[in-house]
């Protein structure tokens, strides 16, 4: 699968993503506003340890694994997608979280073929899976599973996501991601996304008594997000995209306002400058 496939090199400059040593606890809380992935210090590693069981990696210590997600999530705000996917996965359901979202990153900005991104997102939402059932309470085992399944039902069209029931799941693994974590800023993006994306395909009567889809959510959700990361590129971007999404062109300039503020942004490290980057192409 996608370890074998061909894996893009993050096409900026790196230099200021490196977060070595101490610069990443530093750095963290402004990285991860918008995933609330606790740091990963040798306490989390223990309750890691503790929590996933039998599926905890083996022959390592608090420490050791401490260090090991450092390192996987190090490679991930720097850019190196395939050594932070590959650090993760080694790692088992433990290092789902970097591993899902290196995969699914480089996916969405750097796999250019539209199968092989689907190979992905449908690998990276086997991924989270097995997260989800090794690690029940942990936030981002249903985020990144929401995450993957959203982009993958993207990829399919609308209509056979549905069919699928692909909605339902991506819905079920939301809702259960802002009940433990109300303040889950991607989460809320991803949902305001949810309604608008079904109401902008089937309407708003049938997606309202089909799906509980809801305009008004939308925009509530996108505001959550817009108030909980106000600095993440990702935020705007999709507050343009739900724009788009509910109102079309009446709503093209907010859009592209929106759009702009994203790509003016400063990015903190390789994801937020594909984001930004992808901003800058929508409004050129």
């Amino acid at each position: 699968m996608a370890a074998k496939s061909a894996w893009a090199a993050f096409p900026h400059d790196a230099k200021g993503y490196a977060y070595a040593g101490d610069a990443l606890k530093k750095a963290w809380p402004k990285l991860h506003a918008g995933d609330a992935e606790p740091y990963p210090d040798a306490k989390r590693a223990t309750a890691l340890i503790k929590a996933a069981g039998k599926a905890a990696p083996k022959g390592l210590d608090a420490d050791a694994l401490a260090a090991a997600l450092q390192d996987a999530w190090r490679a991930f705000h720097r850019g190196d997608f395939k050594a932070a996917f590959d650090a993760g996965q080694a790692l088992g359901p433990v290092g789902a979280s970097v591993a899902v979202k290196a995969l699914g990153i480089h996916a969405t900005y750097l796999v250019d073929d539209e199968a092989e991104q689907l190979k992905r997102y449908e690998q990276a939402a086997k991924i989270a899976e097995t997260a989800v059932a090794a690690l029940p309470d942990e936030v981002n085992s249903h985020y990144r599973h929401a995450f993957a399944l959203g982009r993958y039902s993207q990829g399919l069209s609308i209509a056979k996501a549905l069919k699928a029931g692909i909605a339902g799941k991506v819905r079920a693994a939301l809702d259960t991601t802002l009940q433990l974590e109300p303040k889950h800023a991607e989460a809320h993006t991803a949902m305001a996304l949810y309604h608008a994306e079904i109401i902008n395909k089937i309407g708003g009567m049938i997606g309202g008594l089909t799906y509980g889809a809801k305009a008004a959510d939308a925009d509530k959700h996108i505001k959550a997000a817009l108030k909980l990361t106000p600095d993440s590129p990702i935020a705007h971007i999709e507050h343009g995209n739900v724009l788009i999404l509910l109102h079309g062109d009446k709503q093209e300039d907010a859009a592209a306002a929106a759009y702009e503020k994203a790509a003016k942004l400063k990015p903190l490290d390789a994801m937020e400058a594909l984001d930004a980057n992808y901003a800058k192409e929508q409004l050129e």
